[in-house]
């Protein structure tokens, strides 16, 4: 197979490019990380030393390309599907980007600054940062809730790269903020997104690792209970 996607199913960077390729059904294997393993490790680090997932190697075109945004849209333009994640027209594929970015900026990496600090041994976490990382997801949600005042995706009418970002970044985030009464756009655009066949594939395919999770408790009851 051409495509090989190294990465881990508890990763939410992981999740979004398997949500890009579940919607188009593009054919890949999902080659499994277990950096405990030196082979597994080995296998990984010899086409991106950075160690950063998830990668995508294309053995077609002898290509290896990182980064959860530059993976969908080499995708893309190399592997089309019948769902565009990036509209052509520029002004509505800048909407899009920016989208992409503010979901892997200011709720993927507020949130794992919160449970990388959760994950630390007891005393040792950084209250400061965590306080900062709060009061960002916070304000993103509110931005989130006023964006979706009159749309059924992120950007617009279509699903796109920028709600393949949203996904698993509210699915984590929600865990450790909350959604407000005061925020039904949000709630709304959340409950669609779980709902994506793609999405709740990837969460699926997650279930037998959220036991993982620090904070597993407080996800949603279905998960909770494969979480143990």
């Amino acid at each position: 197979m051409s495509l090989v996607l190294y990465g881990h199913p508890l990763a939410s960077f992981c999740h979004k490019v398997l949500i890009a390729l579940y919607e188009n059904g593009t054919p890949f294997e999902n080659r499994i990380v277990d950096l405990s393993d030196e082979s597994s490790r080995a296998d990984f680090f010899r086409f991106w030393p950075i160690g950063k997932m998830p990668l995508l190697r294309d053995e077609a075109r002898d290509s290896t390309i990182p980064e959860t945004s530059i993976i969908i849209e080499y995708l893309e333009q190399y592997y089309p599907g019948h769902v565009r994640l990036l509209p052509l027209e520029i002004d509505r594929a800048l909407q899009v980007r920016l989208w992409d970015r503010f979901f892997d900026h200011y709720v993927q990496a507020p949130m794992q600054t919160i449970v990388s600090n959760r994950r630390r041994p007891d005393g040792t976490a950084d209250e400061i940062e965590v306080a900062a990382a709060r009061a960002t997801l916070t304000t993103a949600y509110a931005m989130i809730e006023k964006q979706l005042a009159d749309k059924q995706w992120i950007s617009g009418d279509g699903f796109t790269m920028a709600d393949c970002a949203a996904a698993p970044a509210l699915f984590y985030a929600e865990t450790l903020i909350p959604f407000t009464p005061e925020q039904p756009n949000l709630r709304a655009y959340y409950d669609r997104l779980l709902a994506r066949p793609s999405f709740a594939r990837a969460l699926e395919e997650a279930r037998p690792f959220f036991k993982f999770y620090p904070y597993k408790e407080r996800l949603p009851a279905r998960f909770r209970d494969a979480a143990g």
